[in-house]
């Protein structure tokens, strides 16, 4: 099964031959290879390591792995999906590694992670890493293993204080929390002394030429894909979008250096192409880029698009993505109502709504799907009743399109402004309303689950509390009631599940990642936040 893995794949890069005395070192994703191997994050990752001489590296997912080091001194995690970190106890336990970094001695590895859900909030994970990677590697992975190199034969504390040293490199461990009571909010995070520093800011690439695919494979999820990243973070700032806020500035890549040459040497391997960012149809050149794709010599090639932007759906585009066998787009709309779309930002008119949907079916696609929420604060019954009175208005304009809604429930997310308010109870509610009134109409209504949505609120707003927890849960199985049921066993020991799910929470407090500096600082927050409430009724 293995060699299977692993020799379907197609390089895009040069590995390195290890030195003599090369770090020995397992990158490891939480997940199936297929998944893993299709994260555009994990690939960059680990094509640099292996680009480095002094640097072994062998990959390691659920179901697979590469031969492994007997004796690892550097074992990394790419994190993308909150519930995998019980994932990543189950990878230490195969790997004999104790699962707490405070039992750990000289003679095991430094566990290290990085990814979206580690730089937004780590801390319900802090315990189980010794270092934590802020931001974006381009800079901060190299900055890591040079510093790394230094102190490489040193006791583990004098290693961990050492790469505290280095911006963006977050080390749980020399960081102290306390808490006004066991059950109460947060008191203070300080540092253990005054040689670590007291906050530790996200570190952020402002380079041109952005991510593409390292590797190529028929194993991949999305199958032989190619994956260029056009766009990184996304200049509407909706303001509950950690896609948005917690990677600004908004950043493009350049056509001529970085675009055009990346999707010829993709497409030299593959006919599959997959344009990724939060906003890809905001790029000041994207009309030169659909006109590039729209060559001749690549109309065998299939084409994907990550994300595209109500009011830049063209019949252009459409026709486009249409002769290259896509069959449907998706946009995010969030609400029927431009009250609330106003609260979060969304600049958007349902005339645009049915304009894109419009444009779509002209330009020959088959399909639209459309991305709304519920429960976004500020949301009364009367909001849901304008979505639904959208859809019907859509289906109108543009008859024989499959329409489908797809919905989810607002989470709070770090680093944005809506990080202070919780998941409101009624939300599943909600989803049942708009499934009731859409199915009957011919509408496709996909709601995500209301208690996964549960799940990721207490992870994404949790706090070291959360440790013991997770690891109860984890004997218990992945559902709501195993989360309800370890809470239930360590009552009087931390806050209820309430307090981090369904609670609003104040400016005043000390928030679990006060510490971590993301792009804007609280007081930018706070403005965007009571801007978003002067919309309220």
């Amino acid at each position: 099964m293995i060699k299977d893995l692993f020799s379907d794949e197609r390089l895009l890069f040069t590995k390195a031959t290890p030195n003599s005395d090369a770090i020995p070192t397992i990158f490891a994703f939480p997940n199936e290879y297929s998944v893993g191997i299709t994260s555009l994050g994990y690939q960059i990752v680990w094509a640099t390591l292996a680009m480095c001489p002094d640097i072994e590296i062998s990959r390691l997912f659920t179901d697979t792995h590469e031969s492994l080091p007997r004796k690892p001194e550097l074992v990394g995690f790419s994190m993308s999906w909150e519930l995998d970190y019980v994932n990543i106890l189950n990878l230490l336990e195969f790997l004999e590694i104790p699962l707490r970094s405070a039992t750990r001695d000289n003679n095991d590895p430094l566990i290290f992670g990085g990814g979206p859900v580690l730089t937004a909030n780590p801390e319900p994970f802090a315990d189980f890493f010794d270092i934590i990677l802020l931001g974006d590697g381009e800079n901060l992975l190299g900055n890591f293993i040079e510093v790394y190199k230094e102190v490489r034969n040193a006791d583990r504390q004098t290693k961990l204080r050492k790469l505290a040293q280095v911006p963006g490199v977050y080390v749980p461990s020399l960081y102290e929390v306390t808490y006004q009571a066991v059950t109460g909010d947060i008191k203070s995070i300080q540092p253990v002394d005054v040689e670590i520093p007291k906050t530790v800011e996200k570190q952020t690439y402002r380079g041109n030429v952005l991510s593409a695919s390292t590797v190529v494979t028929e194993k991949a999820a999305w199958e032989n894909i190619y994956m260029v990243e056009v766009v990184r973070s996304c200049p509407e700032m909706c303001r509950f979008c950690l896609a948005s806020y917690l990677t600004l500035p908004f950043r493009t890549a350049s056509l001529a250096d970085s675009l055009i040459p990346a999707i010829e040497k993709g497409l030299a391997i593959t006919d599959r192409l997959g344009l990724l960012g939060a906003s890809v149809t905001q790029h000041p050149e994207f009309e030169d880029l659909l006109d590039y794709i729209s060559q001749e010599k690549y109309d065998n090639v299939r084409l994907s698009i990550a994300s595209v932007r109500t009011n830049t759906v063209t019949k252009k585009l459409a026709e486009t993505l249409a002769k290259r066998d896509t069959r449907s787009i998706t946009i995010a709309v969030e609400s029927g109502s431009e009250r609330l779309r106003q609260i979060v930002n969304k600049k958007l008119l349902n005339d645009e709504i049915i304009q894109a949907v419009v444009n779509a079916k002209a330009g020959g696609l088959k399909g639209m799907k459309l991305y709304g929420m519920v429960g976004i604060p500020g949301e009364e019954s009367g909001d849901l009743d304008a979505t639904v009175a959208m859809m019907r208005d859509i289906k109108k304009a543009a008859p024989g399109l499959r329409l489908t809604l797809g919905c989810s429930t607002f989470v709070p997310k770090a680093h944005t402004p809506f990080q202070w308010f919780g998941v409101k109870p009624e939300a599943e509610k909600r989803l049942k309303f708009l499934e009731k009134q859409l199915k009957p109409q011919g509408m496709e209504f996909r709601p995500e689950s209301y208690k996964d949505s549960v799940i990721q609120a207490l992870l994404s707003r949790g706090d070291r509390r959360l440790s013991h927890l997770l690891e109860l849960t984890r004997q218990y199985g992945d559902s709501l009631g195993s989360y309800r049921r370890a809470f239930k066993e360590l009552r009087g020991k931390l806050p209820e599940l309430g307090y981090y799910v369904h609670a609003d929470w104040s400016t005043d407090q000390v928030l679990p990642w006060s510490h971590l500096q993301g792009p804007l600082p609280q007081a930018t927050l706070e403005k965007h936040l009571a801007t978003a409430t002067s919309h309220f009724n």
